[in-house]
């Protein structure tokens, strides 16, 4: 088997979301591949969306329903679990992909020996082929032979898991596995899936469709979605530890657990969390501390965190009460003007 992908559902039966999904999936032009499929105990019409593809289509379609949901992570281990092929990908089951994707993934990665291979992707709000917003999810730089700078490179700018394919070996080789019951899971351990490849290659071609509506993991807000980065960042952190590459990459990782489980968490909770609560805002910054006592002075956060994100960090760090009045009150005054 060449390719296997993995695909967890929950819920996208409405707006033919997951029939989107599919009908790139089944029709790709790729001969030898597999499908999984794994219903992640939906309430909706998808499981029965999942059987009737696994009907019309006997022996591509393969239809797993996990006993208890365990959100993305959990429903991808399951499909790891079954998956034959000699490469894996994965796809978002609201996303869709065109129909020679795979093809042009795979025939890149057996002609230059890669163990992974990368595109670009569309931002897209509507159900269609056209081109949306392209995002350039990778660099021309960072492939090729990997050495320590492009590593460097990676771990600070790995872009999207699911516009990729692995070599099964990258993956099934060791023993971790997608963290479970949380959303951001990828963002856990595909530093340690980039730093066992050998070499990487990247399309600069828009083959994916990343589909965006208001359900999307990135456009809600809640204290267990800001949670749940929070863990992700942890493992991310663990993962590091475990396979030995913590201290060689040390500043890299720093940055990259700083952006996840403190800047991007603080500020969208702040902004996102209708009532903040004061205990959570003082606990992140206690761990952000605890975890990495210097990243302040790390030069990726010089570089890549906003000077007036960095300034209201300055002023959480010392004093939780102050920073979250000064934003508050920082926030509506903006909302005023805007009104105005």
């Amino acid at each position: 088997m060449k390719l296997s992908v993995i695909v967890p559902v929950y819920n996208m039966a409405a707006q033919d979301k997951l029939s989107w999904c599919l009908e790139s999936l089944v029709n790709q032009t790729l001969s030898d591949y597999e499908i999984i499929a794994v219903d992640d105990c939906s309430t909706d019409g998808s499981l029965a969306i999942l059987r009737e593809y696994e009907k019309k289509y006997p022996g591509k379609i393969q239809v797993i329903v996990s006993p208890v949901n365990k959100k993305q992570g959990g429903a991808k281990n399951l499909g790891l679990a079954a998956a034959r092929g000699e490469w894996i990908g994965f796809i978002d089951s609201d996303d869709w992909v065109t129909h020679d994707f795979y093809e042009k993934l795979i025939r890149r990665g057996e002609e230059t020996e890669a163990d992974i291979v990368g595109c670009d992707y569309h931002l897209t709000g509507e159900h269609s082929m056209k081109i949306g917003q392209i995002v350039h999810n990778n660099k021309k730089s960072q492939t090729g032979i990997l050495t320590k700078e492009k590593y460097r490179s990676l771990i600070l700018d790995s872009g999207s898991l699911v516009v990729k394919i692995y070599r099964r070996h990258i993956i099934l080789d060791f023993p971790n596995r997608f963290p479970e019951n949380i959303f951001y899971e990828d963002n856990a351990i595909s530093n340690s899936w980039m730093l066992r490849a050998r070499r990487f290659e990247y399309l600069e071609e828009p083959l994916y469709y990343y589909y965006q509506h208001d359900a999307s993991t990135v456009h809600t807000i809640t204290k267990k979605r800001c949670e749940d980065r929070m863990e992700a960042a942890r493992v991310m952190v663990k993962e590091a530890d475990q396979f030995g590459y913590l201290e060689e990459y040390y500043p890299e990782i720093e940055s990259s657990f700083t952006t996840l489980f403190y800047v991007n968490t603080l500020f969208s909770y702040m902004a996102g969390v209708r009532k903040t609560e004061y205990g959570f805002v003082k606990a992140l910054g206690r761990e952000m501390k605890e975890t990495f006592p210097g990243f302040m002075e790390n030069p990726y956060y010089q570089e890549r965190v906003h000077e007036e994100e960095r300034k209201l960090i300055r002023m959480h760090m010392k004093s939780t009460l102050y920073f979250m009045l000064y934003y508050k009150a920082l926030w509506g005054y903006r909302n005023f003007r805007k009104r105005i």
